[in-house]
């Protein structure tokens, strides 16, 4: 059986106050992209689950694995055979792992008559990662506490064409974290969010742009280019390093990004 993992992107981002056990609480909205990943999953004639990967490179030990991690959550499994393509760039603020994570449990409920509901799916999903419970029913939603927390929402972008620019520049979470001074009294995302698109260029905003644009000064030219090409709101997704636009029209701006990973399309 085959699925096709996608990513996300963030709507804004807002980092409220650290946790006593180190995490964050934040505010984000993730809005599920097109841009998909390839998972296979049949019997295996093995004595165990066995994981193979193509595509781009998966960074990581077997036994870190998002993937293999999911299938060890669920208990009396006959033993899998899980292929991977990997097209979704890793450390791009995207979610691909945690996608990839999340189908896997999805496919095996299936192909194992596990039964189980979209409760259960998610309580295992945000074990694996903070994003990684979105992905189980894969609709437009807020987000809060680590990311955990999901809430359906009412947002439809299919008529917005995305640009999404990865460039050569991985940032780690912790590195993200450390130049965040939370703070916790402004308008809500929720309030932000239920304005037009075209209004959100000066309101929504992802809280790890100020001090990654200081590190990576790449990254903001990549997100004024979106603006000069006539994006009405563009931004960072998550931690980095992926930035993308919205665009009333269909566009390619391959041209502009020469040396980075595009991904163009239109949103549903």
């Amino acid at each position: 059986m085959i699925s096709f993992p996608n990513g996300k992107i963030n709507l804004g981002l807002h980092v409220l106050e650290k946790r006593t056990d180190g995490f964050h609480n934040i505010e984000t909205v993730f809005y599920p992209i097109p841009w998909t990943d390839a998972l296979e999953i049949i019997p295996s004639s093995g004595k165990e689950t066995e994981i193979k990967t193509s595509g781009l490179r998966v960074y990581g030990t077997r036994d870190k694995n998002l993937c293999l991690r999911a299938a060890q959550l669920l208990h009396n499994l006959p033993p899998v055979s899980i292929h991977l393509h990997k097209t979704i760039p890793v450390g791009a603020g995207l979610g691909g792992g945690s996608s990839d994570a999340a189908h896997t449990l999805l496919l095996l409920n299936r192909i194992c008559k596990l039964g189980l509901d979209s409760a259960s799916l998610e309580k295992h999903a945000a074990s694996l990662g903070s994003d990684c419970a979105f992905f189980i029913q894969n609709k437009p939603a807020f987000a809060s506490g680590r990311g955990e927390r999901i809430e359906p929402i009412s947002l439809k972008l299919k008529s917005y064409f995305a640009v999404v620019v990865k460039p050569r520049v991985h940032i780690r979470t912790a590195v993200a974290y450390d130049g965040i001074r939370p703070l916790k009294k402004r308008t809500g995302l929720k309030e932000i969010i239920g304005k037009p698109v075209e209004q959100w260029k000066d309101t929504l905003v992802n809280d790890f742009e100020q001090s990654i644009f200081e590190l990576y000064p790449g990254l903001r030219n990549i997100k004024k280019k979106l603006y000069n090409n006539g994006a009405v709101y563009a931004s960072m997704s998550g931690s980095g390093s992926s930035v993308y636009g919205l665009f009333r029209e269909e566009k390619n701006l391959s041209a502009y990004f020469r040396s980075c990973t595009l991904w163009q399309g239109w949103l549903s």
